[in-house]
Parts: C-alpha cells; sequence; structure tokens
C-alpha cells in the first residue's frame, strides 16, 4: 500500500528492531538490505491492516479503546487465525511482565508498612526537623545576644578608658 501522506513515512518499526529478529530467526543467514527494508514495509502493512480492521470491530462494538480481544477477532476475520494461539500467549506473557512491573513499582507496597504507620513516621520527621529549626535558631538568637552584650562591654569598657585617660590629661595641667 502506497503512502497517502507525508505522514506516513514516518511510521515504520525500528530497522534496529527488525535486524535483531531477522539475526535471532534466521543466526547463519546473511540479509540483503534491501531485502531488511522489504521486511520492514511488510511489517509495517500487516501491523496497518491489523490495526484498521481491529479498529472497525471495536467502532462495530461501540467502544472506544481497541482491546486484546479485537486485534483477536481482526486477525480471524483476515485469515490470520493460525496465529491467534501464539497471539493470546504473548499476551498472557506481556499481562504477566506488566503486572511484575507495577508491583516492582509500588514501593509502599513492597515495604509491607502500612500507609498510615508511613505517614506517622513522616509527620514525626517532619515535627524532628521543625524542632531541630527552632533549637538551632534559638542558639543563633542567644549568640547574637551575647556577641552585641560582648560590643557594650567592649564599647563601654573604651569609653571609661577614654574618660580616665582624659581625666588625667586634666590632672597633668593642673600639675603645671
Amino acid at each position: 500500500m502506497a503512502s497517502s501522506s507525508g505522514n506516513d513515512d514516518d511510521l515504520t518499526i525500528p530497522r534496529a528492531a527488525i535486524n535483531k529478529m531477522i539475526k535471532e530467526t534466521l543466526p547463519n543467514v546473511r540479509v540483503a538490505n534491501d531485502a531488511r527494508e522489504l521486511v520492514v514495509n511488510c511489517c509495517t502493512e500487516f501491523i496497518h491492516l491489523v490495526s484498521s480492521e481491529a479498529n472497525e470491530i471495536c467502532n462495530k462494538s461501540e467502544k472506544k479503546t481497541i482491546s486484546p480481544e479485537h486485534v483477536i477477532q481482526a486477525l480471524e476475520s483476515l485469515g490470520f487465525g493460525s496465529y491467534i494461539s501464539e497471539v493470546k500467549e504473548v499476551l498472557q506473557e506481556c499481562k504477566t511482565v506488566a503486572l511484575k512491573r507495577r508491583k516492582a513499582s509500588s514501593r509502599l507496597e513492597n515495604l509491607g508498612i502500612p500507609e498510615e504507620e508511613l505517614l506517622r513516621q513522616q509527620q514525626e520527621l517532619f515535627a524532628k526537623a521543625r524542632q531541630q529549626q527552632a533549637e538551632l535558631a534559638q542558639q543563633e538568637w542567644l549568640q547574637m545576644q551575647q556577641a552585641a552584650q560582648q560590643a557594650q562591654i567592649a564599647a563601654a569598657s573604651a569609653s571609661a578608658s577614654n574618660q580616665a585617660g582624659s581625666s588625667q590629661d586634666e590632672e597633668d595641667d593642673d600639675d603645671i
């Protein structure tokens, strides 16, 4: 089937995936580049054909999402019934992998700790952090107060020293 628009050119299977499948299926056979290109085009056309048929079946059943059952029915109606047993096996494998991924990605479930307990621990950590922050702020305030007091003492000492020095000068003037 020829491309009807420029966008269809983008809808192909990655060549690296096809090359990998060819090598896995036929490890001791060399395949020419134009033959590889033909396989890519055939795969793309097959997927387009099956997905279009599955979409029609989906629409007839008044559904908005194509399900695996629609794809299986499309294969049957297009004459690819011999593929259905393998398709069902692959579908089961995909479901198993997806289930494992969901379980692996659910960190809360893997911890074995109830969500309420995790929330309590989180709130406890937040309270502890707020307390530590308040203690740090208090220490900084006390240090600033001490520094201010030391500055006042130093200023008073300097002032007293200056006054003592000027009164000494006055006594020295009186002696003359």
